[in-house]
């Protein structure tokens, strides 16, 4: 794992003065994870370096996945730039005929490895940490065992991990996945579809919603990028030919996290100083930049220069908001609805109770302990300010509560992160990089 030392908790001392910063965020998690499931797959005929890759836990673990698959995965985490390269090498599209990966936390890992290893032939077994034990993947495994070749069930018979696929090589045809709780069940999908092993396409069709649709996108971009074949063909429905030859890129760059990046945004808006955020502009892959547009609606400033995107805090208004395409911002928005003039509504986000923790239920608690009024539903919340305190915040092994709630602390005193080593998953040096606002 990477190399940070924790506290048990951590105090966020509030900011002196208004920052004025330019911020470089790690490489996305999200790109990084689809990056490594596209560069194990693919045939090489040259080596592939996946540069700016994040280094993390969600990634290590990925990481330690493949290389129990029998891929040849170097990480080079300590260079300039950090990468991680696959060698030149001939080998089967999963060399090892059985294996048993652990995920720790990490729905991407568990959800696109799910999808990937019945690419292969043999038996694979998927675990992880009892609370992705609770996590659901009941509906990417019936999209599986709709394909021929695969017999991909849980073990405890409860639609959750641990996870076993039994296969004999993924075959084509038409399959329905559900996407209402994850889109990375869809995602999983269409990256292990052009390893069909029967030369039949696949044809997926979603059953009903898509949530966080942008990640789909991104998914779906990422291929084309690789020169795989992805056609949109109809409303919810892609096809997608098995690939032949060549098509790994001898160097693919991996953007800064916007998810990431929205902790410091929020932190212009919350302080009322000015953040820029390196690298992101507003064409970037990932959804989680349209952030930045929640913030303007409430009244802050934004802007795209050379470096990438400025927030400038200005003061705030509360909104009514359909957070479904950016829902690992809700948090973010959270923190900063405290500071707003009147309440705000976050709505069509039901989904992030299957995430790392509950997260509607998870924030609402914690809010209130911050001097909120929150009223919770079903599918999100409303947060109405009221006069703020200092408080110990629980983050629930969810490093997004953690990054979230720290940003309360920069306008008020005595707020405290408890466990604030679970940043570790995604962003390993945020504690770091919040300290730079104070230069």
């Amino acid at each position: 794992m990477s190399d940070h030392t924790y506290p048990a908790e951590l105090e966020v001392v509030p900011l002196a003065n208004p920052p004025a910063a330019t911020v470089t965020v790690p490489g996305s998690k999200s790109i990084t994870n689809r990056a490594l499931v596209l560069a194990a797959l693919t045939p090489m005929d040259v080596d592939c370096r996946l540069t700016g890759a994040l280094r993390s836990e969600d990634t290590e673990v990925m990481v330690a996945a493949l290389r129990a698959l029998g891929f040849a995965v170097e990480p080079r985490w300590d260079e300039p730039e950090p990468a991680v390269v696959f060698p030149f090498q001939e080998r089967a599209r999963i060399p090892a005929p059985a294996a048993d990966l652990y995920v720790a936390n990490s729905g991407t890992t568990m959800r696109f490895l799910t999808a990937m290893v019945a690419t292969g032939e043999g038996r694979y077994r998927l675990d992880g940490v009892p609370r992705m034990r609770e996590r659901p993947i009941q509906d990417l495994l019936d999209a599986l065992n709709q394909l021929g070749g695969v017999r991909a069930y849980s073990e405890a018979g409860n639609g959750r991990p641990p996870v076993v696929v039994e296969t004999t090589g993924l075959r084509g045809g038409h399959v329905r996945v559900r996407a209402d709780l994850s889109s990375q069940f869809l995602s999983g999908l269409l990256m292990a579809a052009p390893f069909a092993d029967d030369d039949q396409p696949i044809t997926i069709e979603v059953a009903g919603a898509v949530v966080s649709e942008p990640y789909i996108e991104m998914t779906v971009a990422m291929m084309r990028q690789w020169e795989y074949e992805v056609e949109r063909v109809g409303p919810g429905t892609w096809y997608v030919p098995t690939s032949n030859g060549y098509h790994n890129p001898a160097r693919y760059v991996i953007e800064p996290d916007a998810s990431a990046a929205s902790y410091f945004w929020a932190a212009a808006a919350i302080c009322g100083g000015r953040v820029t955020v390196s690298g992101l502009t507003r064409t970037s892959l990932q959804g989680d930049v349209r952030f930045v547009d929640v913030l303007a609606a409430m009244g802050c400033r934004v802007e795209e220069c050379a470096e990438g995107i400025t927030v400038h805090g200005r003061p705030l208004r509360g909104v009514d908001v359909d957070m479904n395409a950016v829902s690992d911002t809700v948090m973010t928005l959270g923190a900063v609805a405290l500071f707003a003039d009147g309440p705000t509504t976050i709505r069509n986000v039901g989904h992030i109770r299957h995430k790392e923790t509950d997260r509607i239920a998870a924030l609402a608690t914690e809010l209130r302990k911050l001097g909120a009024t929150v009223d919770e539903r079903d599918d999100g919340l409303t947060i109405t300010p009221g006069p703020l305190r200092g408080a110990a915040v629980d983050t629930y092994n969810d490093h997004r509560m953690a990054m979230s709630l720290a940003l309360v602390g920069l306008r008020v005193p005595g707020v405290v992160i408890r466990d604030p080593k679970c940043v570790a998953k995604t962003y390993p040096g945020f504690w770091q990089d919040l300290q730079r606002l104070r230069t």
